[in-house]
């Protein structure tokens, strides 16, 4: 399982201009199971986005194609972690 963080490096009216992008680059991941969860930090200076993947690789490979970084709006922070204990309807989830 994977945290990714993002930070914008650009200001929120270049980042509004890619919205619409990203999150059809969001609406993409989602379908092909790899994106669980997503959404605004607040105060409104990135996000995080929770993943599922085999490796970190994979993560690192799907975080180009988003276009908040071919614009170089945004930067990431990748972290992996093994979820050994969830809420009863997260533990497809769980792993040992």
């Amino acid at each position: 399982m994977f945290i990714i963080t993002l930070t914008y490096l650009k200001p929120a009216e270049e980042i509004d201009k890619l919205l619409a992008a990203h999150s059809e680059y969001l609406r993409e991941q989602y379908a092909n199971g790899m994106f669980l969860m997503s959404g605004r930090l607040v105060p409104r200076t990135g996000g995080v986005i929770l993943a599922t993947a085999d490796s970190r690789a994979d993560i690192e490979a799907v975080i180009e194609l988003d276009p908040f970084n071919e614009a170089g709006a945004a930067s990431y922070t990748i972290t992996e972690f093994v979820p050994t204990k969830t809420a009863d309807f997260l533990s497809a989830f769980k792993q040992s």
